[in-house]
């Protein structure tokens, strides 16, 4: 498939209206080159790196046309800001659009964005406990991840190479549990002097105090040079594989990938029951998952892992089964090209649903 759609052709939108960084845009960015190879999709907003295949502003004028190949265009939408351009081009300046919207969100959502999922023609949700907030049916997608990026071979981070060496990555805040696991890790590492904590990631101004506040912590308990942390790495891959243990303390996330990036590099994971670990890790086979919130009970799963290499190694051979089999990325393009199918699928058999609206 051509990776750069002329506007007429392109069959799928992915929009992106957040110039900064974040979990949707990374999403964006992986999956629109694999989605690109079956389909003529497009990503469109700021910020957006050159390699993707992308549409102008000015180019969203040529979409009072069909494509030649469909009956209509589909506007991926990611977030709320999204949505509604999506509405108001259907709605209102009658394209011929169809309104996909992805929900990763845990939460009660506010009476706005109910209104926004309402007028959506499909909606999917990167969890299971995602999909119990929506008010509607919704086909329930995980996020995969790159298993060329992520894996057992590759370059190791070498920093502290004759250490064991336990790993917590992600911003630095109290969401993320950051405090959680210098916690766990005052507890343990005076028990087991061959290991060293590393905290990858970092924080933003208004959580600098936070930090410092840990790093004082680790400082006071005589463990400043056993707590390391390095700050935002250039490439989280090779740490992932340095780690012999990976820890996801957060009380808080919205999917979150990093114990499916750790698991597909052969690192067992203990997790806090956020976002979609439950979902994502095998308790008591790819490692743990426990309670949100509890320093002592997340503690008390780490340090069997710690203390026997053979549980760390078997736990680390069935998290790359597990994540090599369940969450490639070609499985969730696959999955969300399964959803745009379905509402083609759905138009062509009905003519009345080739209008613009229902």
């Amino acid at each position: 498939m051509n990776s750069l759609p002329l506007p007429s052709e392109t069959e799928v939108v992915a929009p992106n209206f957040k110039r900064r960084l974040s979990g949707v845009t990374s999403t964006i960015v992986q999956l629109v080159p694999l989605q690109a190879r079956i389909l003529r999709i497009a990503a469109l907003g700021p910020g957006l790196p050159s390699h993707l295949p992308k549409l102008r502003f000015r180019d969203l004028l040529r979409f009072w046309k069909r494509p030649a190949t469909r009956p209509f265009r589909i506007w991926h939408a990611r977030r709320n800001l999204e949505m509604l351009p999506g509405i108001v081009m259907r709605d209102l300046l009658r394209m011929p659009l169809r309104l996909v919207f992805t929900s990763a969100a845990q939460r009660h959502h506010t009476g706005w964005t109910r209104f926004l999922i309402s007028r959506m023609d499909a909606v999917i949700a990167t969890s299971a406990r995602s999909a119990a907030f929506l008010h509607r049916p919704a086909s329930v997608v995980l996020h995969g991840i790159d298993l060329d990026r992520f894996g057992p071979d590759g370059p190791v981070a070498d920093a502290l190479p004759s250490r064991l060496v336990v790993g917590c990555s992600g911003r630095i805040r109290h969401q993320k549990g950051t405090d959680l696991f210098v916690e766990a890790m005052i507890a343990l590492l005076p028990r087991f002097p061959e290991w060293t904590a590393v905290v990858t990631g970092r924080a933003t101004a208004e959580h600098s105090s936070f930090q410092s506040d840990l790093i004082e912590r680790a400082k006071a308990a005589g463990l400043a040079d056993r707590i390391l942390f390095l700050g935002e790495v250039e490439d989280v891959a090779p740490w992932f594989r340095r780690f012999d243990l990976y820890v996801a303390p957060p009380r808080n996330e919205g999917f979150g990938l990093t114990p499916l990036e750790a698991m597909a590099s052969g690192t067992p994971v203990v997790a806090s029951d956020a976002g979609a670990f439950n979902e994502l890790v095998l308790d008591g086979i790819t490692g743990r998952v426990v309670p949100v919130g509890d320093a002592a009970v997340l503690a008390a799963a780490i340090e069997p892992f710690m203390a026997d290499p053979t549980l760390r190694a078997e736990a680390g051979r069935a998290a790359l089964a597990h994540v090599r089999s369940r969450f490639p990325l070609q499985r969730e393009a696959d999955e969300i090209e399964a959803v745009y199918r379905g509402l083609w699928s759905e138009a062509e058999k009905s003519p009345s649903a080739m209008s613009t609206r229902r």
